[in-house]
């Protein structure tokens, strides 16, 4: 007769347990749709947060600084390394609204010294 021990019969049962769990085979084999979801739109907001800094002629610095948080930080955010909070992605929109607004001033006044 051959001893085993309950460590052995808890890997043995475990490794049974994950062949047959058919939704950790799916995902393994298909992806998490959910989660490819929301890289896209984490990606898609720093896409459009890094072009309305260009055509407003701010950089990552001035986002930073209205937010209060490290520039490294922000940097991370505009590659698409974040999952965005509905909390963060209001800061970064009333952000960039205020730096837009703040270009939108800045224009006028060059147009009336011209």
């Amino acid at each position: 007769m051959v001893a085993c021990s309950s460590k052995m019969l808890f890997k043995n049962k475990k490794n049974k347990m994950e062949e047959n769990d058919f939704v950790s085979i799916w995902l393994e084999e298909t992806g998490n749709p959910a989660i490819e979801k929301l890289g896209e739109l984490n990606l898609e907001i720093a896409n459009k947060a890094t072009t309305l800094l260009v055509e407003n002629g701010a950089t990552e610095n001035d986002l930073a600084s209205i937010l209060d948080i490290n520039p490294d930080e922000i940097k991370r955010w505009l590659i698409g390394r974040h999952v965005f909070s509905i909390k963060t992605i209001n800061e970064i929109n009333f952000a960039l609204a205020e730096i837009s607004t703040k270009n939108t001033k800045q224009q006028a006044e060059f147009q009336k010294i011209k």
